[in-house]
């Protein structure tokens, strides 16, 4: 059986180390978002295939799964990416697009959990993971849309973990506490001395947690910089 993997929410940074990553390793890698022309260089790169998708809607989810199962053995490995950011007062908030928001951020989770988690159920083992933030386990002010779909997404990983791991289904919730580098942002180059969050580091400890023994799985890790404070 071919090894592959799943990434939803693809796109620069994270997506991108998570890929070409997943490509080193011998996977046969799938990479969905909602606009794909942005990701036609990493597919060239990574021999990927593209698939439009926007996670939060479910015929969406569905067609990408019924896709995968047509031209992709089972993916052994789906990593759940995608979040949205609302930032405002309470009483400023736009109740639409606070629903919008977090059907991204954690509506959109449960769909592709729920499909990936059939179809590794049928086949015995895989690992769903999912990009969380500090949001999701601290508010903070002004950011209380972003704070309700990453506790959400946290709570749903810590059931799905007690639901699935006696199943050998491997559930990962990773707490990124911290900014992301990224040279296509004048603002998240960091200064050079490990300010920031490396891509592929992290890249690096996802694929490490999939391959964790049975016997010491964890279903949650937090990551920050070193100079980052708690």
């Amino acid at each position: 059986m071919n090894r592959s993997a799943l990434i939803v929410g693809a796109g620069s940074g994270l997506s991108s180390s998570l890929a070409l990553h997943c490509a080193h390793l011998g996977m046969d890698v799938a990479l969905a978002a909602r606009n794909v022309e942005k990701l036609e260089d990493l597919s060239i790169q990574t021999k990927a295939s593209l698939h439009k998708c926007d996670a939060s809607k479910i015929e969406d989810v569905n067609r990408l799964f019924k896709d995968l199962d047509e031209k992709l053995s089972i993916p052994e490995l789906v990593v759940y990416n995608p979040s949205a950011r609302l930032r405002g007062a309470i009483e400023t908030l736009d109740p639409e697009k606070t629903k919008e928001a977090l059907n991204v951020t954690c509506f959109g989770a449960f769909l592709v959990a729920q499909q990936a988690a059939k179809r590794m159920l049928k086949r015995g083992s895989g690992s769903i993971f999912f990009t969380g933030a500090s949001a999701g386990v601290k508010g903070f002010a002004n950011s209380s849309v972003f704070a309700m779909g990453k506790f959400g997404l946290r709570g749903l990983a810590q059931a799905l973990a007690r639901e699935l791991h006696p199943k050998n289904i491997h559930i990962g919730h990773f707490v990124i506490d911290g900014g992301i580098r990224s040279n296509e942002r004048l603002d998240r180059k960091g200064n050079g001395d490990y300010d920031m969050l490396d891509p592929d580091e992290i890249a690096k400890t996802y694929l490490q947690f999939h391959e964790q023994s049975k016997s010491a799985w964890a279903w949650e890790v937090e990551l920050r910089p070193w100079v980052e404070t708690f």
